[in-house]
């Protein structure tokens, strides 16, 4: 008999917690996001051995590699390895290529589906974390409660190693990590390009006025923008940058659903649009689209001018808001986004043939069948960053500082979308965006993606990861993301083993996984021969070297038909076997029409020539991969693959070779 209410409410606490850790479930290894890098860390860590479960709040895998972004923003393709560019080779696949950077959202999201269908993970969908328990700096479980309804119960999930893959970080902010929100000042770190930023990128032209009434500032602001005085360049601040959704549409009328005016919409919001388009009138939609073409007849859909699909300023709550503000945020841009495509297709203030234009195009009835064939992720171009051990800035980005414990690689341009739109000198101006590049691929520190040891011991944070915001700006790519994601799978897996803390962990054993299982699931790796490897590459004749447009930092061209200049590629990691051979072609001026080529598989030798000018290349690249043949390597220590300017009629490159085992 329970003699008291106190002792009655205990034994009820205690009942509670009986019952709460029967529902724990212990794993080596919890991911939380089920974000490309999600799904590359879960595989990884999966096919390793280790109990894994991935925590996804949504329905979908993939994050934005499924949700849109189907124009792979590159830099340059040597940063891509591992499973992420196994991804891409799979997409290359469906589409009857060897590798493909451009794709529709069902066919990556396929891919990613196959993945966790290969690997033994469970996942747990539409499910947020509420809470994060810690002894000392050891994060020993958390709580995730499911997002629909109220009556359901929360998940306790403990495990050795956590992974947060979310855009968001809130798995690291939970678990006591410093990090950073918005704009560092120019001051903290000695760099030039963070903070506020006044460029031409993404710009209003002068004289576009920003009053309700033109020429009447006590009339009030047209909608979208922010009434605050313009801080001096370099000025940190809390603003992140611009969302938004990377649209994907159809012309094909058999698969296409009509544009019709969203719940919401508020023609007032694309005033802006139309005082822009009086002054300057309408070409094309690529006037205020970057309408990038898709297979199938689809688009990736982004941002471009000063008036587009980014909703300046709206998203600066996001990074801190909770899942029910977050979700408000999420619907502001989608209302804003279909009422900009259903402003350029039906507003009278449009040309009628550019409304035409638009009316061609609808959403495809085959893409996000199971959210309204609208994208359910949202373009989180940054939101937290860590503070860890080291924080990637401008100087690594520019090669003026170089990490030596690197466990991947980024190459992107600096690329901030803008922060801010607001009054300058009378007229309306964005402000924040940076597009700053023109350097080679550069290493990314393994404790960038470590916190500090002294506040959480068994987390990695490859996405929201320690890096200053322009920085990130580089670094923020998809391929780049889950280079990275398996690279703290690696990392997890070697702490679990070694019963360590994830700091502890050293990068060159990191590096042995990644030169040895590059796939993570015991697949033979690739052979690259690179031509500024001496050991690997015997030359003859005058070559030059070139940083620019290649497969890695630089690689070399031969500009002198006048004598005969060779470049064969030779390595002593090949052994005997069946390869695809491929060599790179990087678009260079002045190229050659033609490119002679000489294979020795040990016992005779093949010549091919490959004509340049059918060499398609496609997407944000200069270079392509072009396949030489199938050959059975019988002697590795001999064979070569040999490239020459004999009949060459211009400039040739000798880049990159590679070989490619049969499965």
């Amino acid at each position: 008999m329970i003699r008291n209410r106190s002792s009655y409410y205990l034994l009820v606490l205690l009942i509670a917690c009986i019952q709460l850790q029967a529902q724990a479930k212990d794993y080596d290894i919890c991911i939380y996001g089920g974000t490309s890098a999600g799904v590359v860390a879960a595989y990884t860590a999966a096919k390793a051995g280790k109990s894994v479960v991935l925590v996804e709040p949504g329905t979908r895998l993939g994050g934005m590699s499924s949700g849109g972004l189907g124009y792979t923003d590159i830099g340059n393709k040597y940063v891509v390895k591992g499973l992420a560019l196994d991804f891409y080779r799979k997409i290359g696949q469906h589409y009857g290529k060897f590798e493909q950077w451009i794709f529709e959202p069902k066919v990556a999201d396929s891919i990613f589906r196959d993945y966790m269908r290969k690997a033994s993970i469970d996942i747990v969908y539409e499910h947020v974390l509420s809470a994060v328990e810690k002894k000392g700096t050891h994060i020993a479980q958390i709580l995730v409660a499911p997002i629909k309804g109220t009556d359901g119960q929360e998940r306790a999930i403990s495990a050795h190693v956590f992974i947060d893959c979310s855009y968001e970080g809130d798995l690291m902010a939970k678990s006591g990590v410093s990090y950073h929100v918005g704009r560092e000042d120019n001051q903290v770190y000695g760099e030039t390009l963070n903070g506020v930023q006044l460029m031409d990128g993404h710009q209003f032209p002068d004289g576009i006025d920003p009053y309700q009434i033109p020429g009447d500032k006590s009339s009030g602001l047209l909608w979208g923008i922010n009434d605050e005085v313009l801080k001096a360049n370099g000025t940190g601040d809390r603003k992140v940058q611009a969302y938004n959704f990377r649209i994907c549409l159809t012309n094909n009328p058999a698969n296409r659903i009509t544009i019709e005016k969203p719940r919401n919409y508020d023609p007032k919001r694309y005033e802006l649009l139309k005082r822009w388009k009086e002054k300057y009138p309408w070409k094309s939609l690529n006037d205020v689209f970057i309408w990038s073409r898709m297979p199938n007849n689809k688009t990736d859909i982004n941002n471009r001018n000063g008036f587009s699909t980014d909703m300046i300023g709206m998203n600066w709550d996001y990074p801190e808001a909770d899942y029910a503000r977050r979700q408000e945020i999420i619907q502001a841009h989608e209302d804003y986004t279909k009422g900009l495509l259903y402003f350029v297709g039906h507003d009278p203030s449009v040309p009628e043939f550019i409304r035409n234009e638009m009316l061609a195009w609808g959403y495809p009835k085959d893409e996000y069948t199971e959210h309204g064939n609208w994208s359910p992720q949202l373009y989180i171009r940054e939101a937290r960053r860590m503070i860890g051990e080291v924080v990637m800035t401008q100087h690594h980005c520019q090669g003026r500082e170089v990490v030596k414990d690197d466990i991947g690689y980024a190459a992107y341009t600096m690329d901030s979308h803008n922060c801010d739109r607001l009054v300058v000198n009378g007229m309306v101006k964005n402000e924040g965006n940076v597009e700053v590049g023109g350097f080679p691929p550069f290493p990314i520190s393994y404790r960038s993606i470590v916190p500090k040891k002294t506040e959480v011991s068994n987390l990695l944070v490859p996405v929201c990861l320690s890096a200053s915001h322009i920085a990130y700006g580089s670094i923020r790519m998809e391929p780049v993301f889950m280079v990275l994601s398996q690279s703290a799978a690696f990392a997890a897996c070697l702490a679990i083993d070694g019963k360590k803390a994830i700091q502890d962990v050293s990068a060159h054993e990191i590096k042995a996984l990644w030169k040895n299982n590059p796939k993570g699931d015991g697949r033979k790796p690739d052979i690259w021969i690179n031509s500024m490897e001496r050991k690997d590459v015997q030359l003859t004749g005058k070559w030059e070297e070139e940083k620019r447009g290649g497969f890695g930092s630089s690689y070399l061209i031969s500009t002198d038909n006048s004598q005969r200049s060779t470049a064969r590629f030779k390595s002593s990691d090949l052994s005997p076997g069946n390869y695809d051979i491929y060599t790179y072609f990087p678009k260079i001026e002045n190229s050659s029409a033609q490119l002679l080529y000489t294979v020795f598989d040990g016992k005779q030798k093949t010549a091919k020539t490959l004509n340049l000018a059918d060499i398609k290349i496609e997407g944000q690249t200069s270079g392509e991969w072009v396949w030489l043949g199938n050959y059975s390597i019988k002697n590795s220590e001999a064979s070569y693959v040999e490239i020459s300017n004999e009949k060459a009629s211009g400039k040739i490159a000798a880049n990159s070779v590679l070989f490619v085992p049969k499965e």
